[in-house]
């Protein structure tokens, strides 16, 4: 048997060497796209990265169980195949890493909109709030419903909220590319603002037909949690539409400059061309 012992003098400055790491490879994938970011930008940049990377990552390992126990295939304390761990299990170490993301966004980005910070400490708070009924579910008799209601709250999240992710990550790599970026932020406007349509949808409609099983705290709490969110999400929809906008605007600019400059061209041409016809015949 190994003996307990220290793993690493650099464990307390693990997160440390995590960023000093990915910016390094960051700064070897996108060179100049990357070094010419100022740092808020680079955090930023980062964040993306880290967000995008840990999203699909969540949503690949929680599909099957997620979607097994929603359609009454099974129950968190189901085993995953070949494994002693259950549903459950995976699951609830996925609210870590669901948690640990916003937690790092909040501590980590040099800047985040009233908006923004409303939303990423409301989700660590519900997802606390969500482990520690857990941990004494027997005597709180929502603790299943609500440990499930933040799994629809993440799901959806991860789903609206990852290629938003990648647009800001091609937003930044081809930010002279105008007519590409317009599509790019059409598209996460789109799914940014019908993501969070049908999850309010579903949300409301598991947390209705429950009903009476909701304690009175979590009766008047869940719809203004909700609230909090769909405003933060509507809020990215609207910061998509204004880039989507301005790409457009950007891309008429760069379409009429081409235009002016080929006017400008015909024209000089043909001045060219009379003068040089008006030589030729005082020459003769």
């Amino acid at each position: 048997m190994h003996p307990n012992q220290e793993v690493s003098k650099l464990a307390p400055y693990a997160s440390l060497v995590l960023i000093v790491t990915l910016g390094f490879f960051l700064n070897r994938i996108y060179g100049d796209t990357y070094r010419k970011l100022n740092d808020n930008q680079r955090r930023g940049f980062i964040n993306h990265h880290v967000a995008a990377t840990a999203k699909i990552m969540m949503l690949i390992s929680a599909a099957v169980p997620f979607l097994s126990i929603m359609s009454g295939k099974a129950t968190l304390n189901t085993h995953a195949v070949g494994s002693k761990a259950t549903y459950g299990d995976l699951l609830l170490v996925l609210f870590q890493v669901f948690t640990a993301m916003y937690i790092f966004e909040l501590f980590f980005r040099a800047k985040l909109s009233i908006i923004a910070v409303c939303h990423h400490v409301g989700s660590v708070a519900m997802s606390a709030v969500a482990v520690s009924l857990a941990v004494n579910w027997e005597n709180q008799p929502d603790a299943t419903l609500e440990f499930i209601m933040c799994c629809l709250w993440g799901l959806f999240d991860i789903i609206a909220e990852c290629w938003p992710h990648f647009a800001i990550i091609l937003y930044r790599v081809y930010e002279n590319d105008h007519k590409f970026l317009s599509k790019v932020m059409l598209s996460a406007t789109i799914i940014t603002l019908v993501g969070t349509i049908v999850e309010t949808i579903v949300v409301m409609y598991f947390w209705a037909s429950a009903w009476y099983r909701w304690t009175l705290a979590f009766k008047i709490v869940t719809p203004i949690l909700h609230v909090v969110f769909a405003a933060a999400q509507l809020w990215g929809t609207k910061n998509f539409y204004s880039m989507w906008q301005s790409q457009k605007r950007k891309l008429q600019e760069k379409s009429d400059d081409v235009e002016t400059g080929e006017v400008t061209s015909i024209i000089s041409d043909n001045t060219s061309d009379k003068s040089g016809s008006r030589v030729t015949v005082k020459t003769e």
